[in-house]
């Protein structure tokens, strides 16, 4: 067969499976969320049964092409980004299109999805909805100010921008992991994803359970699904992103599904604890520690 079919085959099942664990992991998060206020929570299997329901109506409102782009854009934020993301070190099969310089590609397709999906509210019929995008856009950005000058340390150590190659500088043991050769560069993009993975305290822009607006409710039918779908491959890939960074990467599936979890749940865990931010206050609190270990982590490997 074809070498250029071949790899999109097994890029297509490695996307596949994926999916499929986002939805998982994301049953069982909000299955522990249920027992600790108490409940018992949802079946393992409700996200595909949202996603069947989802993808089987039709949206009966338009608010115009812009808008209906806003969840495509959405999902092809997060299918690009692992697409060129390379999920188990050393196999050709699942290192998707990765190429030396894929981390700079990476960074580009997070801020994708988010820049799709305000020019999709802009063109909603809510008359908040450029607050919402406002809010958006300003936490957003405070998020990558500490992610980006921690990917900038990382280049720094290993003088590449080839997410492989990291990988690579960290297999001779535990203790060559980045979290113990630059922990300053750890700490900042480990308190950055917090806010990349929208749970409390910084998940004001959605507002679960208090604001009846935003996506979920903006958009409807395969739209809705798109966003769905979207939620489990990102949190996967974003998890896996900091896997390869900061942990070592992952040799077999087994590996990276735990690291992933363990990875996702943190943010998780962090969001059971504490109270949930106001806009400003999370934008301070981006600036402050998150940035300031950014900046040392350059520092020392200047």
């Amino acid at each position: 067969m074809d070498y250029s079919i071949t790899k999109f085959l097994w890029t297509l099942l490695g996307l596949f499976i994926v999916t499929n664990w986002g939805m998982l992991m994301s049953s069982t998060i909000r299955r522990i969320g249920a027992r600790v206020s108490g409940r018992i929570g949802i079946p393992w299997y409700q996200p595909w049964v949202d996603l069947t329901k989802l993808y089987s109506l039709k949206s009966q409102v338009s608010h115009g092409t812009m808008f209906y782009l806003g969840p495509v854009f959405r999902l092809m934020g997060g299918v690009g980004l692992f697409l060129f993301l390379p999920m188990i070190f050393g196999s050709w099969h699942w290192s998707n299109y990765s190429f030396s310089g894929d981390l700079v590609l990476i960074l580009y397709f997070q801020l994708f999805g988010m820049l799709g999906m305000a020019l999709g509210a802009g063109e909603g019929g809510h008359p908040y909805s450029t607050i919402g995008v406002s809010r958006g856009l300003a936490q957003f950005t405070t998020i990558e100010v500490p992610m980006t000058l921690a990917v900038i340390s990382i280049a720094i150590q290993y003088h590449t921008l080839s997410i492989s190659q990291i990988v690579a500088a960290q297999q001779g043991g535990f203790f060559t992991w980045t979290v113990w050769t630059n922990p300053f560069a750890t700490g900042a993009a480990m308190l950055s994803l917090l806010g990349a993975f929208g749970h409390s305290p910084f998940n004001l822009i959605q507002a679960p359970n208090e604001i009846p607006i935003g996506p979920p409710t903006e958009y409807h039918g395969v739209f809705l699904g798109f966003l769905r779908t979207n939620n489990a491959i990102l949190h996967v890939a974003e998890a896996a992103l900091f896997m390869n960074l900061f942990f070592g990467g992952a040799t077999n599936w087994i590996e990276l599904i735990v690291k992933t979890f363990l990875i996702y749940f943190w943010s998780v865990f962090v969001g059971m604890v504490f109270p949930r931010f106001r806009i400003e206050q999370s934008v301070r609190w981006f600036l402050k520690i998150p940035t300031l270990l950014g900046i040392l982590a350059i520092v020392i490997f200047l």
